[in-house]
């Protein structure tokens, strides 16, 4: 059987035309290269297909030129052997010296010699997930848009509900908007519409619906009143097909979703734009600089310059912000020590990130792993930097002006009350004081004592004691 030679293949990808360029095979210099320019229907990339396929391809590159590139990947895949995306940056060409015949030449050449770092193309299904998740995203800021127009429409005809209600599209706001839509004129029985605690603001409300809507602004706020519905029920539909789609990944999900701040939505975009197949990275820190979560490299005569972080995924980079927010206020987490840890030396914006690149960090190892997340807990830091920790306490209580002596804590007494510390008395003395522990259980107010017909020592010596009951003594075991 004949061994498949590597031939390979550079494809400029336009618009209306592809211009392609194929090598002689691998040890076949005398063969000459082979130059045709296709145009972009359906029909003509199969015909590319096919003539690729006649010339034994088995490699191609093309640049991710906007979105002209899918159609002829999507053709393509499955059918060459191996088909690679470049960053156009990464090949850009000389000025004055570019065609799209020169341009398909280089390509095929860097593709030769080994030259180009291929982008990640996730397959499919994984593509399709990040075409729903990406659509939400884009409704949800539609959804915002019209919301602030709404808004403002109402200070437009004086209509201040959101000075008296923090909300105006909950259900007490939406039924006061469609009110004025209606043409109901009374602020009062509009008033009578807010629901809850809200109630106990009518009179303030019937201030804020005294306005001067005209049939011009009702007409113009019903219009975007059922705008707001219909992208609501919209993105409600895709929430449901995206939660049918996911249903292979519900193991990997649920994994996510044990890291601190990532919710469902959360775990659904790292699925959708990450993929679960850890293998086309590396490592962690591949997978960092894809999504463009890590300082950029930018060095010249040895001299550093800025570190900003470069493009990437701009939807995995949002939701892993959203999501490191929500982990900064978590309590007792390892993710919300890092945040404190770093907002103190480089601010709040790049404490936040930091911590969004840990959690990155931590999906790839446990997509790769297989493994649910495991918290180092809020004193990682101080455990792990436990000498320098105790140092900096005792010299900051030595120049307060006390001698400090350490002793370890024994581990039945680490359940203890810890000391209390007093003010210092006349002469600088330093005392401590430990509560003893309750040994009978808290009792709600106006619960009657029942420690007698137990046979419990009383400690409630402050309640009136019932007539004909013999309680026991304190000096008496119960």
């Amino acid at each position: 059987m004949e061994a498949v030679r590597r031939r390979c293949c550079g494809i400029d990808v336009h618009k209306k035309s592809l211009s392609v360029h194929v090598r002689p095979p691998a040890g076949q210099t005398e063969m000459a290269p082979k130059d045709r320019i296709f145009r972009t229907f359906s029909r003509d990339l199969r015909a590319l297909r096919g003539w690729l396929r006649n010339c034994g391809v088995t490699e191609v590159v093309m640049e991710s030129t906007g979105q002209y590139w899918r159609p002829v990947w999507n053709v393509l895949e499955g059918e060459i052997p191996r088909v690679i995306l470049v960053n156009p940056l990464h090949v850009k060409a000389l000025a004055g010296r570019k065609t799209d015949r020169i341009d398909s030449r280089r390509l095929a050449g860097y593709l030769e010699r080994q030259e180009l770092d291929a982008s990640f193309v996730p397959m499919r299904e994984i593509r399709e997930l990040r075409d729903l998740m990406r659509s939400r995203v884009h409704l949800l800021e539609e959804v915002n848009r019209v919301k602030n127009r709404i808004g403002q429409m109402c200070e437009a005809g004086n209509i201040k509900i959101t000075s008296v209600a923090s909300d105006l599209f909950g259900v007490s706001g939406r039924r006061m908007l469609k009110a004025i839509v209606e043409g109901r004129r009374d602020p009062g029985w509009m008033a009578d519409y807010a629901k809850g605690t809200l109630r106990r603001r009518r009179g303030e409300l019937e201030q804020a619906l005294d306005g001067t809507f005209t049939d011009h602004q009702r007409w113009m706020l019903d219009e975007e009143l059922k705008h707001l519905e219909g992208l609501e029920s919209q993105i409600g539909r895709v929430e449901a097909e995206l939660g049918q789609r996911m249903q292979p990944y519900a193991e990997a999900i649920r994994r996510l979703k044990t890291i601190p701040g990532v919710d469902r939505y959360g775990a659904w975009t790292i699925v959708a734009e990450l993929g679960t197949d850890m293998t086309v990275f590396p490592d962690a820190r591949h997978a960092a600089s894809w999504a463009g979560m890590c300082p950029g490299n930018r060095e010249s005569g040895g001299k550093r310059m800025s570190g900003r972080t470069r493009k990437g995924n701009l939807y995995l980079r949002r939701v892993l912000a959203e999501c490191a927010w929500a982990a900064s206020h978590t309590k007792n987490t390892y993710l919300s020590a890092l945040y404190r840890r770093l907002r103190a030396r480089i601010g709040h914006h790049k404490a936040v990130f930091a911590v969004a690149h840990q959690i990155l960090v931590a999906a790839y190892t446990m997509l790769k792993r297989g493994e649910d997340y495991r918290d180092m807990g809020a004193d990682y830091f101080d455990q792990r930097e436990k000498p320098r920790v105790v140092n900096k306490l005792i010299e900051r209580l030595s120049r307060l002006g006390y001698y400090v002596t350490l002793q370890p804590v024994e581990p039945e007494a680490a359940i203890l009350p810890q000391p209390r510390i007093s003010p210092p008395q006349a002469g600088g003395e330093f005392t401590a004081t430990i509560q003893p522990p309750e040994t009978s259980p808290r009792r709600k107010p106006g619960r009657p004592c029942k420690c007698a017909e137990r046979g419990l020592l009383c400690h409630h010596q402050h309640r009136k004691q019932e007539p004909g009951i013999a309680y026991p003594s304190e000096n008496t075991s119960g």
